[in-house]
């Protein structure tokens, strides 16, 4: 699952971590235009908070004045930037998203960097629930030579994350988790990476409206505790784990105990990694090399 610039930062009750951030601030162009001050009003006006630097990359990207006056429009609506774009970053990259796909939050980016701490070049690497295909796409750009698959249960997201992958050779499959994947990975992944949905049901109806409304119910609602797909994931990973093959999942602090134990329970190893200043957690399973 990472995210996009916002109309203002909505935690989760109690514990943010388990919410996905409602973005954080938008990337500014290399050469920033100078933004009509009326444009930046209008954006701030509509609950916009980084209203300037929305107002640049929409005045960038736009080919002509009525372009960008539809962009606008399509924002103050309610679209997310990232949608309006067409394109967010991601870890330096520009990822290619579209209507009804799971924006990558910047937070997710801890994962990828984890998984780098773990990589080399050449891994076998699968990323499951992959929506755009970001963190795969980073993962592979960074480690050189990786052999990427990746899945995801949405057509939108496997179509979106198909064109995101192309240039780095990534293969793309449609389907529920390790159903989707060819018989010939089982027992050869080196790196798993799966951005599960972790929302609970219950605080779906706190996320943002960007979110709520614009992004699949299926990349964010994890069930009852956040945990249902991980639970999935983690049970069936050491049938798809190389010896020595580590899983990483992304999850809420509050979770992260239960999830290191679903972890456990499914054979791995455990250990929590955490990210304070970006409140990102990070979940990496082993499996024994015996």
């Amino acid at each position: 699952m990472s995210g996009s610039p916002s109309r203002g930062p909505v935690p989760g009750p109690g514990d943010p971590s388990p919410v996905p951030p409602v973005r954080s601030r938008p990337p500014v162009p290399e050469r920033e235009p100078v933004p009509d001050p009326a444009l930046v009003a209008r954006l701030r006006a509509s609950g916009c908070v980084f209203a300037e630097d929305e107002a640049a990359l929409l005045t960038a990207a736009a080919p002509d004045a009525a372009a960008l006056e539809a962009m606008v429009r399509r924002r103050i609506a309610g679209l997310p930037l990232e949608h309006v774009l067409g394109w967010a970053e991601f870890r330096g990259l520009r990822v290619a998203v579209g209507p009804g796909v799971f924006v990558p939050r910047r937070r997710s980016e801890y994962l990828v960097d984890r998984a780098l701490a773990l990589g080399r070049p050449g891994a076998l690497v699968t990323d499951l629930c992959c929506g755009s295909g970001a963190l795969g796409l980073a993962l592979a750009t960074a480690l050189g030579a990786a052999a990427l698959h990746a899945a995801d249960i949405d057509a939108a997201a496997v179509d979106c994350a198909r064109r995101n992958l192309a240039p780095v050779g990534g293969t793309v499959h449609q389907g529920d988790l390790y159903e989707a994947l060819p018989g010939a990975l089982r027992c050869r992944i080196d790196i798993l990476l799966a951005n599960v949905p972790y929302v609970p049901s219950g605080e779906v109806p706190l996320l943002p409206a960007e979110a709520r409304e614009h992004e699949p119910l299926t990349a964010l609602d994890g069930g009852g505790d956040g945990l249902d797909v991980l639970r999935r994931v983690s049970g069936s990973a050491r049938e798809w784990l190389a010896p020595g093959g580590v899983l990483l999942v992304e999850t809420g602090a509050r979770q992260s105990a239960r999830a290191a134990r679903l972890f456990t329970e499914g054979g791995l190893t455990a250990e929590v990694h955490s990210d304070a200043e970006e409140q990102a957690t990070v979940v990496v399973g082993t499996r024994p090399r015996s």
